[in-house]
């Protein structure tokens, strides 16, 4: 599926957090009790509020915003700029 957001929209492939406990183990499924607000930016549209994001950019956006498209096994979000939290750096 070739998705292409329009306006000052973003594209997000939602991104599975995984749990780890203090001793390092990493227990699947941990993260999957709610929704997940982390992802990452797949597509821009174009606007002058998109100055900055990049595809690949890692983002946190609001909890309950936008709309979930799904394509086979994977889960992507189209969220207007404003509910873009913050970008995720390294």
């Amino acid at each position: 599926m070739n998705i292409k957001p329009i306006g000052e929209r973003v594209l997000i492939k939602l991104v599975k957090m995984e749990e780890k406990t203090a001793s390092g183990i990493i227990l699947p499924g941990a993260g999957d009790k709610e929704k997940p607000n982390f992802g990452e930016i797949i597509a821009l549209g174009k606007g002058e509020k998109l100055e900055g994001l990049n595809v690949g950019d890692k983002v946190v956006y609001a909890k309950f915003a936008g709309t979930e498209i799904k394509d086979g096994d994977e889960k992507y979000l189209i969220l207007n700029i404003d509910d873009v939290l913050a970008v995720v750096e390294k």
